[in-house]
């Protein structure tokens, strides 16, 4: 039986390139759910890097102003559509929708949906949705790092970053972790060696710590600072580029630090060094829809029974009402915290 309940869904809304106090805030009422979505009732949803480039126009293939911003969510279903199994009603589920997850409810197709284990919190979840199936492909799908090798992890105390030193650490994999002083004791219980991401001889104390070279580094700042990670890989090492950070604030097309980067990946490549070099692309493969769901699907599975298991621990920064977003962006933009911010629904 399908729902056809009235919802009214809050709904944060990007207007435009602005700060982030100029997010707004919206009522609307959700068309019933058609034939194969349902209504998801946002439990939790996160602030990523993707929303802090959005808000400034710069997030690689975004769609035009305004649209609800939110990259991933765990959430109840409330209602189902047509051909949906009315049993998913009240049961918990994770899912990617790249845009509108700042939401207290949502329409969703129902086979994006990946289910939670019921000992695992919506808040835990959503801390390993993106950024754990991030984390997985890189290390055992793409760099395919060996029990016993030695990698390095740029950020070793952000949401990817954290989890990267975790799934590592499960695998019997070293772990050399940059992030400021203040996060050096989060990343040493995470299981990872810190080392100063503001040292000037960053990439000298690494060396020191790996003299034969690393298996793989992961990478999510680019710029200058990429060849300076090429050179810490020993022969047979992977280079694993997950993002541009450095050049966030940069005017100008948003698309050119990607080709640039995706330039220098090619030439590396072509020359005959015995290492590799990649770009991440979380989308890669998205068009072969039901390859691309199933293998999503599959990972995150295993990072959320890991979760539940207790091998990783949810990083969390902060929990913030969904209406309260501006503050919840601000803090994720402050890069003063470790983790995850989370947002929830108000009361």
């Amino acid at each position: 039986m399908t729902s056809t309940a009235t919802i009214r869904a809050t709904e944060i809304v990007l207007p435009g390139t602005v700060e982030p106090s100029g997010l707004e805030v919206r009522t609307r009422e959700l068309p019933p759910p058609a034939a194969g979505q349902v209504v998801l009732r946002m439990d939790a949803t996160g602030v990523s890097f993707a929303e802090q480039q959005m808000r400034r126009g710069k997030y690689y293939d975004q769609p035009a102003f305004p649209f609800v911003p939110g990259y991933d969510v765990v959430g109840t279903v409330a209602a189902t559509g047509p051909g949906v199994d009315a049993g998913l009603t009240g049961r918990r589920f994770a899912a990617v929708t790249k845009i509108g997850s700042w939401a207290s409810h949502l329409l969703i197709d129902a086979e994006d949906l990946v289910p939670v284990p019921d000992s695992v919190d919506a808040i835990a979840a959503e801390t390993v949705v993106v950024n754990g199936i991030t984390a997985w492909q890189m290390l055992h799908r793409m760099a395919k790092v060996p029990s016993g090798g030695t990698i390095v992890v740029l950020g070793a105390n952000g949401g990817v970053g954290s989890t990267l030193v975790q799934l590592a650490r499960h695998a019997g994999i070293t772990v050399i972790g940059t992030a400021s002083p203040r996060h050096h004791t989060t990343v040493r219980e995470l299981g990872a060696i810190p080392v100063d991401y503001r040292d000037p001889d960053l990439y000298g104390r690494i060396r020191a710590l790996a003299p034969d070279g690393v298996d793989a580094v992961f990478d999510h700042v680019g710029g200058a600072g990429l060849e300076d990670s090429w050179q810490l890989l020993r022969r047979g090492g992977t280079l694993v580029s997950y993002g541009t950070a450095a050049t966030k604030d940069d005017e100008g097309n948003s698309q050119l630090p990607v080709l640039k980067l995706f330039g220098q990946i090619a030439l590396w490549n072509y020359l005959p060094n015995g290492k590799s070099a990649h770009f991440y692309n979380f989308w890669a493969g998205h068009r072969r829809r039901a390859h691309f769901r199933h293998r999503l699907s599959e990972d995150l599975t295993q990072v959320l029974r890991l979760l539940a298991d207790g091998v990783l621990t949810p990083q969390i920064a902060a929990e913030i009402p969904l209406t309260d977003a501006a503050s919840a962006l601000e803090l994720a933009e402050s890069r003063t915290v470790a983790g995850k911010v989370i947002l929830v629904p108000g009361a």
